[in-house]
């Protein structure tokens, strides 16, 4: 289904609206961007390496003051109720969780421990909590393989697992996944967005998932947007993002007969004919 048919039955889970991010006071990140994210959907935020997909996800997940970063203008509604002004801890409380970038696990701590951690905001009992770290083990066997390990003498694919553990085991209504694929070899990122596909479809957790792995992002998400320079560009359905020649050239390295001189791609993107 895609996120558009999603949205016709339910209210978006996620509504921004037209933002404006400026870090410093004085450097403008996001110029008006305005996405959503359907209930039960995978969303893909795309774009090139400082394109603004990791400053959007900060926006959400309220973590952009710790950067010295502001939302100016625009709102961001997470289940019908504005969120600008709540803590990131309060955020997670209420369902939206992010998985930074980089995996960020705490590298002294077991794999166990780890998970556990991500479970701090909750205050349903210990049988909960035991019952849901099954369930990670169950999604991601190699965690319980390394269960007594450091997380910081795991691989990096075990890390990624291990980040997303830890954000399922906070029971998110949404979680806001950046670059999962970085730094992992094919058959890994394949094995990690199988498993968010199945945390989507099973568990219902809806996703906004930051790549620049534009290939894997529109084989699993269900609608994307494509960022430039903080401004969203294109937006539509993953499957007519996939065939769209522009974005085959320019994002997933396919070109037809006529391809663009290097040149022509500068002026290209400087125009951005295809918003014409």
């Amino acid at each position: 289904m895609t996120a558009a048919a999603q949205t016709e039955q339910a209210p978006p889970v996620l509504i921004i609206n037209n933002i404006e991010v400026i870090y410093d006071h004085v450097i403008l990140v996001l110029k008006g961007v305005s996405l959503d994210v359907p209930q039960g959907g995978i969303v893909a935020l795309l774009g090139a390496n400082g394109a603004g997909k990791t400053t959007t996800l900060k926006a959400v997940s309220n973590l952009l003051r710790a950067e010295r970063g502001d939302v100016t203008k625009g709102t961001i509604e997470f289940e019908g109720k504005r969120i600008e002004k709540l803590s990131a801890n309060e955020l997670v409380k209420r369902g939206c969780i992010q998985v930074m970038e980089g995996r960020h696990c705490f590298e002294h701590l077991t794999v166990e421990e780890n998970l556990l951690t991500g479970a701090f905001t909750r205050k349903d009992g210990s049988a909960a909590i035991a019952e849901d770290l099954e369930m990670v083990y169950n999604y991601f066997p190699r965690l319980r393989e390394r269960k007594s390990s450091l997380a910081g003498y795991t691989s990096g694919g075990e890390q990624q697992m291990c980040a997303i553990g830890r954000a399922l085991m906070s029971r998110p209504k949404m979680m806001l996944l950046d670059e999962p694929s970085m730094g992992l070899a094919p058959q890994l990122v394949e094995e990690i967005f199988e498993i968010v596909k199945q945390l989507n479809e099973k568990e219902g957790v809806s996703i906004l998932l930051a790549e620049q792995n534009t290939n894997i992002a529109l084989k699993y998400a269900n609608y994307g947007y494509i960022l430039e320079n903080g401004r969203v560009v294109m937006d539509g359905d993953a499957a007519e993002l996939r065939e769209n020649e522009d974005v085959k050239e320019f994002y997933l390295g396919i070109a037809g007969d006529d391809r663009r001189s290097f040149k022509n791609v500068k002026a290209y993107k400087r125009r951005k004919r295809w918003l014409a």
